[in-house]
C-alpha cells in the first residue's frame, strides 16, 4: 500500500519537475511521503502489539506474524521499491525514450 503511495508521488513529481533528473524527483517524493508511511506503520504496529499482548495463543502468533509483515512491507516501501525503480529505468529506460 505504501508503495502505491509513493510511486504516485513520483508520478505526480515527475509531471511538475520535468527539468530534474529521475533521482532527484524519486527522493524528494520519498521524502513527502515518509512521514504518512512511518505515521501509518506505527499506529498499524500498536494495534498488533495490543493483539499480541491481549489477544490469547492464537492470536498471539498471527499478530507476530503481521508484525513482521508490517516491518518487512514499510521497509520494502521506502528503502527497496524505488531504488528497483532507479534500476529499471537505467537499464531499460522510458516509454517516451524508446518511441523516439
Amino acid at each position: 500500500n505504501d508503495t502505491i503511495i509513493v510511486f504516485d508521488r513520483i508520478r505526480e513529481n515527475r509531471g511538475r519537475l520535468r527539468s530534474k533528473p529521475l533521482a532527484d524527483i524519486v527522493r524528494i517524493s520519498v521524502n513527502e511521503t515518509l512521514s504518512r508511511t512511518l505515521l501509518t506503520s506505527i499506529t498499524t504496529l500498536l494495534t498488533i502489539v495490543s493483539m499480541m499482548l491481549f489477544g490469547g495463543a492464537v492470536i498471539h502468533d498471527f499478530a507476530l506474524v503481521l508484525f513482521v509483515g508490517v516491518i518487512v512491507g514499510t521497509y520494502s516501501s521506502v528503502f527497496v521499491a524505488s531504488p528497483v525503480l532507479l534500476l529499471m529505468e537505467k537499464r531499460f529506460g522510458t516509454k517516451t525514450a524508446r518511441k523516439s
